[in-house]
């Protein structure tokens, strides 16, 4: 009896570990309806930095055949203009194959409206905040505070420009001179990519691309969107792409988010209780946690504390 007790137990437990490794698997798979012809949506949301999930799962959409078009909702401040860079390319990939509609949420500001540009339509709401088309490097100066306390940092390098500009002392003009260059080379790309995708004169986007972000409907007045709305502009947008209007839409969402862990995270928590909407971002990053991983130039529109 006590040997058939231990190998139920043993067989009980096995099953389950089976049972929890195909839930799993079929968390990490692509979604259930992605067999059937529907309308792919991603949605971008945070900081946004180089991530090679998000290329592949657009390059995966791109290649889907049950995919007739893609709608890429974005939710973001910006990030670093690599990273936006990235997904641009990757959203234009996409568009060469099938339509591409930018849905502007919430905000989509600086490499957030980078990557809106990407889309064959940009629509949005009359409240949502786009624009912040800029470059910016910064850095800490910690030299005076660790003069209080009486810490001296002494270096020994290559060349002038070495290790430039420094946290622990005040740059010299050459390096700002050089930060600045590549600053300006990477915005006028940005202006040209502006200008490109909205069919703008460059001195008009030059006038826009002050840092100044603008409502859904002054985004519409100067041309940097097509549309305010939302879903239903969205399928009428793609019916005239012939994309047949009662496709469902489906959520291309990341392996992470699919799995059946994922329920206990902060998100998973707070949409059980329904207060998902008060987390437009993750946690951390609404903190401000993403900002400090931040390197080199980036295009993030940032709410400064008075």
């Amino acid at each position: 009896m006590r040997r058939k007790l231990t190998f139920w137990r043993v067989a009980v437990v096995l099953l389950l570990v089976a049972g929890l490794f195909a839930i799993y698997r079929f968390a990490l798979s692509e979604p259930t309806q992605s067999m059937r012809p529907h309308i792919a949506r991603v949605e971008i949301s945070g900081i946004i930095q180089d991530d090679t999930e998000l290329l592949e799962r657009l390059q995966k959409i791109a290649d889907s055949e049950s995919a007739k078009a893609l709608i890429v909702s974005i939710s973001s401040p910006g990030g670093t203009t690599y990273g936006g860079e990235r997904i641009f390319k990757a959203i234009r990939a996409v568009a060469e194959k099938k339509p591409v509609v930018s849905d502007v949420r919430t905000l989509a500001a600086s490499a957030g409206y980078m990557i809106a540009t990407a889309g064959d339509t940009i629509i949005a709401g009359d409240t949502s905040i786009t624009g912040s088309i800029g470059v910016i490097f910064q850095y800490p100066q910690v030299g005076p505070l660790l003069d209080k306390l009486g810490v001296s940092l002494q270096e020994i390098k290559s060349s002038p420009m070495k290790a430039e500009p420094s946290p622990f002392h005040e740059p010299p003009e050459e390096a700002k001179t050089m930060i600045r260059s590549m600053i300006m080379d990477s915005y006028g790309w940005f202006v040209d990519l502006v200008a490109d995708r909205r069919k703008l004169p460059r001195e008009d986007v030059l006038k826009l691309a002050d840092g100044s972000i603008f409502t859904g409907r002054q985004a519409l007045a100067v041309k940097l969107i097509d549309t305010l709305g939302g879903e239903k502009e969205i399928r009428s947008y793609l019916e005239t792409r012939k994309v047949a209007k009662d496709l469902p839409i489906v959520e291309w969402t990341a392996p992470s988010k699919r799995s059946p862990f994922a329920l206990f995270s902060l998100s998973g928590i707070a949409k059980l209780l329904g207060y998902d909407e008060f987390l437009p971002f993750d946690a951390p990053r609404q903190l401000g946690a993403d900002k400090l991983f931040l390197d080199g130039l980036v295009s993030v529109w940032q709410v400064r504390d008075r």
